[in-house]
């Protein structure tokens, strides 16, 4: 009979432990002190840049004879001076909705179009050009909707005007060239539409496969597959690219200040001529104003500024809840 014989090894002696406040290797602490280091070093720029929006913003707003948040006019350089930004809030604001609620519904299809339905052969350019739609400069959009989208927007308006002008909304009620804050909202909703399009369609690309093939195997549709397992799982990543937009929106301005005709009136008309926004009057004002005027200029910033920290945040809390709400089901 034979024998088998057993080799006696010895218990793994245990680890030693790490001193207390030990991250472990030496690239370990490097990459914590960079990391740390990265986000103290934004926290600080942030903060001076709104102190200095702040304290510029001040010194301007204590000379203005008018009220900074409801007066129509700009002209700081006047006696006594008097600026608002009525108009440029109503414009940033209306424009960047529309530019909005054109490209996000857009944006979400035709990332669900590159990352589920087209073929390998075809998603790859198409993927690639999106991307590189997204890194035109403003310029070449502004230059480009001066030249070609204001002229072919009039028989748009004229068509809107006739058949939804009892909207109000759409109702057209002075003559002149489509340089109007619905114009301004369409360039916009070109311009953020690639950006949209790239960030979620990596967010789609990013969906367990296991989700889609039990999907699937239970004999769901393509369709019931996305509206079941993808975008509730891509729906944070849509909100962020869509806050990402937005804020591209609300601070645009050489592709604004190239196609709108400015006036300090607020219409409910979108498609009449006229209209402000933030970034296009600092453009458009800046250099022909002296000092007190750049301080002016500087206190829309300061909106504009909060503005974007407020959009930001909104963001970060509906993201933040819809987890806490996925992390309570599951």
């Amino acid at each position: 009979m034979a024998s088998t014989t057993q080799l006696d090894i010895p218990p793994a002696s245990p680890a030693p432990p790490r001193p207390a406040g030990s991250t472990g290797r030496a690239g370990d602490k490097i990459f914590l002190g960079l990391s740390r280091g990265s986000g103290i070093l934004l926290l600080l720029i942030m903060a001076s840049i709104a102190v200095f929006l702040s304290y510029r913003a001040a010194m301007a707003i204590s000379e203005d004879e008018g009220n900074f948040f409801t007066t129509f006019d700009w002209n700081p350089a006047g006696d006594p001076p008097v600026f608002g930004i009525a108009v440029l809030l109503f414009g940033t604001v209306v424009s960047s909705v529309i530019a909005m609620v054109i490209a996000v519904p857009i944006a979400v299809g035709i990332a669900l179009f590159i990352s589920h339905y087209a073929p390998r052969r075809l998603a790859a350019p198409l993927a690639y050009v999106v991307d590189l739609l997204a890194a035109v400069p403003s310029i070449v959009y502004g230059i480009w909707g001066a030249l070609v989208l204001v002229p072919y927007l009039e028989g748009l308006n004229l068509w809107l005007d006739r058949f939804f002008g009892w909207t109000y909304l759409f109702d057209k009620t002075e003559v002149g060239v489509a340089r109007s804050l619905f114009t301004v909202g369409i360039l916009l909703a070109i311009m953020i539409l690639p950006i949209v399009t790239s960030v979620s369609r990596e967010v789609f690309l990013q969906v367990p496969k296991m989700n889609e093939e039990a999907a699937l195997a239970l004999g769901a549709t393509r369709w019931e597959v996305i509206r079941l397992s993808v975008l509730p799982f891509g729906r944070s990543g849509v909100i962020s690219a869509s806050m990402l937009g937005l804020g591209r929106a609300l601070g645009e301005t050489m592709a604004v200040a190239t196609v709108l005709s400015p006036s300090f009136l607020i219409s409910l008309h979108v498609l009449n001529p006229g209209g402000g926004t933030f970034a296009q009057n600092i453009a458009a004002k800046f250099g022909e104003a002296d000092a007190f005027g750049r301080d002016a200029l500087i206190a829309s910033g300061l909106v504009l500024f909060v503005l974007t920290l407020l959009v930001n945040g909104a963001a970060r809390l509906i993201i933040a809840r819809r987890k806490e709400y996925s992390g309570a089901n599951a």
